[in-house]
Parts: structure tokens; C-alpha cells; sequence
């Protein structure tokens, strides 16, 4: 239900002694979001995140497939709020919330607010398995990206120098466990980059002999998809080359396999696509949280009994007005940061809030060159044109020009050559599962656990 509320400040506060102070906890799109919009306003922001940049997020898997550099899909938080003087950018990690004396704690100081955003996203979710993030990172920041494109380009160059050198042949697995969109998008780039990009430039190795396999615990990939868009995804990414496996649960992850119940596979590279946890800051709230960890948030995304502080994007668990969970998805969390910042401008004059409501535009996911799925409503759409939906969409989504346009020239390139434009291999120069799999042989059988 609406609500008006005047807790902060009332008509007679609002003047040159009281500026309002917002914090703003993460600058990804729900934060950032409502940190422009409220600079119209007679507010103070403090906007602080962790990293210095925003993240494009979803175009995160190109980079982890060396599709794109990491500044062509990351700006400086600095620059995307330049010009906006009433913006203060802090570089620190909250620790925690003191809700009733309204202040955010960092390890050098507090920041007390009139109002608080809380948007600090999601991290990945191992089930209770902590300990196989090594063996299979995810990918949700700009370093996951590089240390999976690390791993990748690492295992065809180790295969190449024991081939050169003599040694038994290695078989490359690489073993995606989650049929969501992020594992989808690997999976099928994956299999181009194999299959298309490296073809030809190696010499005692087949890039092409590559096995990439996407595991999925449930019935169908894509499963928030429609039946008929995920049954596509799946045929595409067959004719991609990709094995796909539904009704598989992973059971274990080794240092070069993966168990799959009384199943060893073997794998060179592990990639985690399987789950999301909502970041740990949302528990530190105090306010209820669902299994995941999201924030239980009121309709106009506040929390209970403090009508002073909002949860949005990731961290917020809601359901639309159909009665379906709101999606982790951008849209939604620029959505949710637009109508955050348009209710604390209607606290401001003293008018009544207003509920969030999730309007979804369409659900677009990718899986290799000319090919994807695409839902508007009504209308599923699936492979080239399906493509050029998605790729527009993420260039009009992308903060500034530049990378707009950078990122249009790298695709264009690649599209017509197959070329890859960012196989940097940076850091460590070993893989977690070479040396299991070259004393195991070629890798290459799965093989049935005794009991």
C-alpha cells in the first residue's frame, strides 16, 4: 500500500540548514541508477562500492571468452557521475548497518544518512560447497572473467606443448555446470572459440577434437524461458557442437573432474553457472530474508519498520503483480533504482509513495554467433534475428559512447572473421587440473565410482 512519509524531515525542515544525505551501497545498475536521478534532487549522495568501476555484467562471459577487453564493457564510476556535484564517490567496503542511529559502517569511519539504497548484488552459490570455488569459479566481476579466460586459453597451450614434446595427448573437456543464460552463453562460445577461432593455429593439437559439455540439475535449459525457446536454445547449441545434459546434478568437483552421482568426468576447465547467493550485506540489514538470502522488501522496496531504507536489485526479493518472483536481471534493477529515487523526491514534497511495478520488455538470451532466443510477450523469436535483438539491446544498454562503439567494431569483426581480439593469458601459468589429468592418461573416459 502507498504510503506518505515524513519520518526524515517535515516542510519546515526542508531548507538550507538540512540537506538530506543519501548513501547508496553499490554501483551497479540499480544503484547507479537512482544515484543520477536523485542528483536532480535537493539531496547529498555518498555512493559507495567496492570496486571503482561499474561492471556491464551481462557481456561479462565475452571477456571471459576473450571476445572483448575488460574496459570495453567497465567505465570509472568517477566519470559516469562527473558533472554531478552534489555525487560523493567513495572507494570502501561496508561491514555493517546501524539502523537505529541511521548510519553505514566502514572500517575507517560511518556515513550517517537520511536515507539508505542498499544494491549490493549477488555472488555465487556453491550449495554448501564452498570449498569448490577453486576448482570452478563463476562469473559475476571483472577478475572471475579473466581468471576463466586465464584457464581456457592456458589448456590449449599446456595440450600443445605435451603434444609437441611428445607426451600422451590430453583430451580438452570443458565442463559448464548450469543451464542458465550465463552457462549457455560459455557453452556456445566455447564451442566456437574451439571449433572456429583457434581451428587453424596450432599445430600438433585438434581444437576442434574439443568436448564442451553443459551440465543442467534440471529437466531443460534456459528453464525460465518457455518451453519451445529452451528446446530451441538446446538444438542450437547442439549444432554448435556442445553436449548438453539435463536431469544431471553434479554431486562433486576434483581438481580435474566433476562427479556427476556414481560418474567421474573428467575436465580441464570447471566453470560454475549453477546459482546465485545475494550478497551477505543483505542479512546485516536485519530485515527478513528468503532462503537465498534476498531482502523481503515492502512494495515500494523499503523494508519493515524502516521506511527510510531501500532494497533494490538483486538483493530484493518481490513478486510482480502477476505473482511471480521479480527477475535478477538489469532492467529490473534500473527499473527498481529509477522508482526508488522518484519516492524519496515525493518524501521530499510530502506526497504519497508509490508501489514498485515491474514492466518486463522481453527476455533475450544469447548462444554464439547468429544465435539466440528472444521472448516479447507473445512473440518467441529464436535464432539470427533472435541475435541481432540481443545485440542491439546490449549496445544501447552500455554506458558510454565509446564502449558502445568499440564494442560494435569488436563484434562486427569477429562476426565476418571468427577472430577472438582479447587472448591475453596474464598471472599464473598453471591449471588446478593438469597435472590429475596427465598422470591419469588422456582424460578423456568417464569412468563408473565403486561403491
Amino acid at each position: 500500500m502507498s504510503q506518505t512519509w515524513r519520518g526524515v524531515f517535515d516542510n519546515d525542515s526542508m531548507n538550507e540548514q538540512h540537506i538530506p544525505e543519501v548513501v547508496i551501497v553499490g554501483a551497479g545498475f540499480g544503484g547507479l541508477t537512482a544515484a543520477r536521478m536523485l542528483a536532480h534532487y535537493p539531496v547529498h549522495i555518498t555512493l559507495v562500492d567496492r570496486k571503482n568501476h561499474h561492471t556491464f555484467q551481462p557481456l561479462l562471459y565475452q571477456v571471459a571468452t576473450a571476445g572483448l577487453s575488460p574496459g570495453e564493457i567497465a567505465a570509472p564510476i568517477r566519470w559516469i557521475v562527473r558533472g554531478r556535484r552534489n555525487i560523493e564517490v567513495l572507494l570502501g567496503e561496508v561491514q555493517d548497518f546501524d539502523l537505529e542511529r541511521r548510519v553505514v559502517r566502514l572500517p575507517d569511519r560511518e556515513l550517517p544518512y537520511d536515507y539508505l539504497i542498499v544494491a549490493a548484488g549477488a555472488s555465487h552459490a556453491y550449495f554448501g560447497h564452498d570449498d569448490w570455488e577453486p576448482l570452478a569459479p563463476g562469473l559475476k566481476t571483472i577478475e572471475d572473467a579473466l581468471e576463466i579466460r586465464r584457464r581456457i586459453l592456458l589448456a590449449f597451450e599446456l595440450a600443445e606443448r605435451q603434444a609437441a614434446s611428445g607426451g600422451a595427448p590430453v583430451q580438452l573437456n570443458f565442463v559448464i555446470v548450469g543451464g542458465g543464460p550465463t552457462g549457455v552463453e560459455l557453452a556456445g562460445t566455447l564451442a566456437e572459440i574451439a571449433r572456429r577461432a583457434l581451428a587453424r593455429e596450432f599445430h600438433s593439437i585438434d581444437p576442434k577434437r574439443t568436448r564442451i559439455i553443459l551440465l543442467e540439475g534440471g529437466p531443460r535449459i534456459l528453464p525460465v524461458y518457455p518451453e519451445d525457446l529452451s528446446r530451441s536454445a538446446e538444438e542450437q547449441l547442439r549444432d554448435l557442437g556442445v553436449e548438453v545434459r539435463t536431469s544431471t546434478l553434479v554431486t562433486g568437483v576434483e581438481p580435474a573432474a566433476v562427479r556427476l552421482g556414481e560418474t567421474r568426468l573428467p575436465a580441464v576447465v570447471i566453470l560454475w553457472a549453477a546459482g546465485v547467493a545475494a550478497s551477505p550485506l543483505g542479512k546485516k540489514i536485519g530485515a527478513p530474508t528468503d532462503r537465498a538470502g534476498r531482502v523481503l522488501v515492502l512494495s515500494d522496496l523499503s523494508i519493515p519498520g524502516h521506511p527510510e531504507v531501500f532494497v533494490i536489485g538483486d538483493l530484493a526479493a518481490l513478486k510482480d503483480d502477476t505473482g511471480d518472483p521479480v527477475p535478477g536481471v538489469a532492467p529490473a534493477a534500473i527499473q527498481q533504482g529509477k522508482a526508488t529515487a522518484r519516492n524519496i523526491e515525493r518524501d521530499l514534497h510530502g506526497q504519497p509513495r508509490e508501489n514498485f511495478h515491474y514492466v518486463n520488455k522481453g527476455n533475450l538470451a544469447t548462444i554464439g554467433r547468429a544465435a539466440a532466443i528472444a521472448q516479447f510477450g507473445k512473440i518467441h523469436i529464436s535464432g539470427f534475428i533472435a541475435w541481432l535483438s540481443w545485440l542491439f539491446v546490449h549496445i544501447f544498454f552500455l554506458i558510454g559512447f565509446r564502449n558502445r562503439l568499440m564494442v560494435l567494431i569488436q563484434w562486427a569483426w569477429s562476426y565476418f572473421t571468427y577472430e577472438r581480439g582479447a587472448r591475453l593469458i596474464t598471472g599464473d601459468q598453471t591449471l588446478p587440473s593438469w597435472e590429475y589429468l596427465r598422470s591419469e592418461g588422456n582424460g578423456s573416459g568417464e569412468k563408473k565410482l565403486r561403491a
